[in-house]
């Protein structure tokens, strides 16, 4: 039986997931043409590289939002949250900047997001919004993933971790499902992490997925409503039930789409199971930290 271990020693992000499922075999060409059937590829362009964290050659998975220069990135967070964004930023802003992430490229961006965002703030959701659509509600996103003919498997493991995302931010807004929008998810980003995932693990033949426990990272995030402690609320909402490691980086390690990923896919948390490896792939983060490297690990095994 092909299994997949997430070994998430630095957190997990949508961007993580797809670039260390590329890293590990997936097909980037393949993804790009399935991910055309959502009929929204105007509004973004993909792109993947190798980099190197800390030592470790892995791909960094990128989502540009057109006409958003800037925002790939970080999409992963951002996606989802409009936070994360600014999470990062702020984050990274606001303290980290010990690390030195960001002093690698992401920096740049996310820096320059930052900065942008800094101000931001407001806009960038803005930004985001509109194009990203104003808002896409939780049944826009489902009639998206619905409507655009990929096989059942696919189908319905993206609308799983968008049903997580949904029930989680519902919960902490008080809104019923269909109330539910996602400005903060509803990015075309997480659209594209969530979906892109579903399509790399059944086009890598995938039946099971194992995971390590889930480091959240510590200190604050700015999100659109504030400045709240990491995780996020929507994030540790969808780690019930998962356990989580604690850790002293003062950083979101593990952003929402991240955590609706393996808190739907992963049907155990251990450590590495008893497997004979197949393959082993890095998915790079956009954050730097001056001793560890900002990679998801993924192996892929019998």
């Amino acid at each position: 039986m092909k299994t997949l271990y997430l070994d998430c020693f630095s957190g997990i992000s949508g961007d993580m997931m797809i670039g260390a499922l590329i890293d590990v075999g997936g097909d980037p060409v393949y993804l790009e043409e399935e991910l055309k059937k959502l009929k929204i590829e105007e509004e973004y362009e993909l792109q993947w590289k190798k980099v190197v964290k800390n030592g470790i050659t892995s791909t960094k998975f990128d989502v540009i939002l057109k006409k958003q220069h800037d925002h790939h990135h970080e999409h992963d967070h951002h996606h989802h949250h409009g936070h994360d964004h600014h999470h990062e930023q702020e984050h990274e802003h606001g303290h980290h900047h010990e690390h030195d992430h960001h002093h690698e490229h992401d920096h740049h961006h996310e820096h320059d997001h930052h900065h942008e965002h800094g101000h931001h703030h407001g806009h960038d959701h803005n930004d985001h919004q509109h194009h990203a659509h104003h808002h896409r509600t939780y049944k826009d996103i489902v009639h998206l993933i619905e409507s655009a003919g990929f096989s059942s498997e696919v189908t319905e493991t993206a609308l799983n971790v968008f049903r997580k995302i949904g029930e989680a931010e519902g919960h902490i807004h008080g809104l019923p499902l269909d109330k539910v929008h996602f400005h903060e998810v509803g990015a075309v980003d997480s659209i594209i992490d969530i979906v892109g995932a579903a399509i790399l693990l059944h086009q890598l033949g995938i039946k099971k997925v194992k995971s390590s426990a889930i480091p959240v990272g510590s200190g604050r995030i700015h999100i659109d409503h504030g400045i709240y402690p990491v995780p996020a609320p929507a994030t540790l909402e969808m780690l019930k039930g998962i356990p989580i490691e604690q850790s002293n980086v003062r950083f979101e390690l593990t952003t929402p789409t991240g955590a609706a990923i393996v808190s739907v896919l992963a049907e155990e948390f251990c450590t590495l199971p008893s497997m004979e490896v197949k393959a082993i792939g890095y998915g790079a983060g956009t954050k730097t930290f001056k001793d560890r490297p900002n990679v998801l690990r993924v192996v892929i095994g019998e």
